[in-house]
């Protein structure tokens, strides 16, 4: 008796394997789910800024604010991996603070921005109608106020802070979660399982939690990636601008603004902090553009 008699898959070998799939489509499937190096990197570098954010206030010698006066200015070597500036403090000690700020501005800013701008979505997108109408006004007439200088103007009035950046900023994000969150909702209230659930009584709210809410996660979560470059970005345009931390506080805007009066002499003052603000607004880009093209192509099959 055949292979074929028995109708059995056959490998790319000419062998069978009558327990499971063909052994090269395993191979395959398995070449598939390896995670890109490109991704690897990305999550590689965020992790370790956030280690060492974290650390840093643990280990010696990594302190921002004492200065070095016997090296102001000096080059990079073994007593400072990333020179000193002009008052004699370790860059890398510096870069790393302003890296505490940066990350504390874009955690504040995607909560607001997640939970107000989620939760309008999911209204708008669920409800339609007037609701959707009204909080669709709302956030077109919050995306025409120009948010820097607005955050210019509340800085000044309230005060230089943490929690006043990052709400600022977060607020003016929450336009753009409420579309990407109303736009999943849209596309999941016509499909069978949520009108099958609709059929059989279950209570609106029930059906958003166990249906549509898990869905518009994964999406939120990928913009979430995008918010958090917009928090570093504006964070770090406030303080160049002086209108971030006040000094000696670091932050990579501020470090850079300082260090460019001795771009000639001494450019690795600003260099450090702009080279770690750069890859880290592009390792969050990436991965959130991962988890967006993922997202749309899994898509919400039920």
């Amino acid at each position: 008796m055949s292979t074929a008699d028995l109708d059995l898959p056959a490998t790319e070998s000419g062998t069978t394997n009558p327990s499971g799939p063909p052994v090269g489509l395993g191979r395959r499937n398995r070449r598939n789910r390896r995670i890109p190096i490109s991704v690897l990197i990305a999550v590689g570098w965020l992790a370790l800024v956030l280690l060492a954010v974290l650390a840093a206030p643990l280990l010696p010698g990594l302190d921002p604010l004492r200065g070095d006066f016997a090296h102001p200015a000096a080059p990079p070597g073994a007593g400072h991996w990333l020179g000193t500036d002009a008052d004699g403090r370790d860059v890398l000690a510096r870069t790393i603070a302003g890296a505490r700020a940066s990350f504390a501005v874009a955690a504040l800013t995607v909560l607001v921005g997640l939970v107000l701008g989620g939760t309008l979505g999911l209204a708008a997108g669920w409800f339609g109608g007037w609701t959707d109408r009204i909080i669709g006004f709302a956030t077109e007439l919050l995306m025409s106020v120009p948010a820097l200088i607005m955050v210019m103007i509340a800085v000044s009035l309230r005060g230089p802070s943490l929690p006043v950046i990052g709400s600022l900023i977060g607020l003016f994000t929450v336009p753009s979660f409420s579309r990407v969150v109303r736009a999943v909702v849209l596309s999941l209230a016509d499909r069978g399982f949520v009108v099958a659930a609709r059929m059989i009584g279950t209570s609106p709210w029930r059906i958003l939690r166990r249906e549509i809410v898990p869905h518009v996660a994964a999406a939120a979560a990928a913009f979430a990636f995008t918010a958090t470059t917009v928090a570093i970005v504006a964070e770090g345009s406030l303080s160049f601008l002086g209108f971030g931390l006040r000094p000696p506080a670091p932050s990579w805007g501020g470090i850079i603004a300082e260090g460019r009066t001795t771009l000639g002499s001494a450019p690795w003052i600003s260099l450090a902090p702009a080279a770690a603000l750069c890859l880290t607004v592009l390792a969050a880009n990436y991965l959130g553009e991962r988890l967006r093209s993922a997202d749309q192509k899994g898509g919400p099959a039920r």
